[in-house]
């Protein structure tokens, strides 16, 4: 069988929630042995997140957890006793990776900040995600996706003209620019220390890899000295652009026209009569003037029409158009991310079959597929003791009853 490209790399993974785990979690279907390193005392908040399957409340039931774990084994130790401490230095010094997204100064409590890491494992990458980075008078500050959304600006932008903010509707920072923005700055320094046998110190502000989402209205502040307002579905220059409802119960379609070329195109599809579209609307800029009048025109062309059908005859004539899809339609009914194999279904030892995302993205040389579904807490503790560890089993069992396995 073809390696995977991570594979014999081992990553200690104290990371929890969103996007510290969906980092760890990227590198894991690509091959690394990820271990997850937990406790019962103070779980994993996810773990406690809905959904859960068949509505049932449970540290091994969340929908959420599973997706954001997958491929990693999971070991419980109380790292407030000096027996699990130490075992949880053993496993780092055996590890390529050491992960973090706890506040600053979370780790040095276990013994296990930068400095102490570098001691016992002078090649070990040390990644370090905090809300604010371990710099600056803000250091110490707690937040998540949300606080980080309103932080930077995405939650000033976000919602209808002289609303009041709206906000993305989930923890965006916690899925894309952080965890993606985390994996490829861990890639870079495996690298180096391939090369010289030295791993360093990671420090990523989580505020900072979501700035890079609003480029353009910083350009807008910075270079044209105007503070960029929200637009709802609108668009400082396209027009149309925006969501037209259709044929049955809460089903819509978004459309754009980006150049001239397109707007003939979406008025023959949609059968607008030409005495409704003055022949100025060939031109982006008088369309933009009068989208307020053109959206209506558009509402009533698309209010009959089949949400399917209609997007299908869109993207054949060149406009830009997507079906406004529910969950059940992505997971059920999207014909692309079927094609793909987008879906993967794993066993799960408590929730029995779930249903993951494959990585978005495929690799030729070395196909990857999700190695396992997300760990039970503590599933791999009598595991990773034997064949990282080197623990006998009556050991294992003593540290169990003792608590510090746990």
């Amino acid at each position: 069988m073809t390696r995977l490209p991570l594979e014999g790399i081992r990553i200690a993974d104290f990371t929890w929630v969103g996007a510290g785990s969906y980092t760890t979690k990227m590198l894991a279907d690509h091959g690394a042995d990820v271990i997850k390193i937990e406790s019962s005392a103070k779980v994993d908040g996810i773990r406690l997140s809905p959904p859960f399957k068949d509505g049932v409340k449970g540290v091994n039931r969340s929908g959420y957890f599973a997706d954001r774990n997958t491929s990693k084994r999971s070991i419980t130790i109380d790292l407030r006793t000096a027996e699990g401490r130490e075992l949880a230095r053993r496993i780092v010094a055996d590890s390529d990776v050491v992960a973090n997204n706890f506040t600053p100064g979370t780790m040095a409590r276990f013994g296990l900040a930068y400095d102490d890491v570098r001691q016992l494992n002078p090649r070990a990458v040390y990644l370090a995600m905090s809300m604010s980075g371990d710099s600056g008078p803000e250091r110490d500050f707690l937040g998540y996706g949300l606080t980080i959304g309103a932080l930077v600006g995405i939650h000033h932008l976000s919602g209808l003209p002289g609303r009041e903010p709206a906000g993305t509707g989930t923890n965006y920072p916690d899925h894309i620019p952080n965890p993606c923005h985390s994996a490829f700055a861990v890639l870079a320094a495996l690298r180096h220390a391939r090369r010289t046998g030295r791993g360093q110190y990671l420090d990523i502000a989580q505020t900072e890899p979501t700035i890079a989402v609003l480029g353009s209205a910083f350009l807008e502040a910075t270079v044209n000295g105007r503070d960029a307002q929200p637009l709802g579905n609108g668009h400082l220059r396209y027009a149309p652009h925006g969501v037209y409802r259709c044929a049955g119960e809460d089903r819509w379609i978004a459309v754009t026209v980006t150049d001239d070329r397109q707007w003939p195109a979406l008025q023959a599809v949609l059968g607008l009569p030409a005495d409704a579209c003055p022949a100025e609307w060939a031109a982006e800029a008088a369309r933009h003037r009068d989208r307020e009048a053109l959206d209506a025109l558009i509402a009533t062309a698309t209010a009959d029409r089949d949400v399917a059908d209609l997007f299908a005859r869109l993207q054949q004539a060149g406009v830009p158009a997507g079906a406004v899809q529910d969950a059940a339609d992505v997971v059920e009914r999207d014909p692309q991310l079927q094609a793909r194999d987008h879906w993967v279904r794993l066993e799960h030892p408590e929730m029995g079959e779930t249903l993951y995302n494959a990585p978005p993205f495929r690799l030729t040389g070395t196909p990857v597929t999700l190695t396992r579904p997300a760990p039970l807490l503590g599933q791999h503790t009598a595991e990773i003791c034997r064949d990282v560890l080197g623990l006998e089993d009556e050991e294992i069992a003593r540290l169990q009853a003792a608590g510090v396995l746990a």
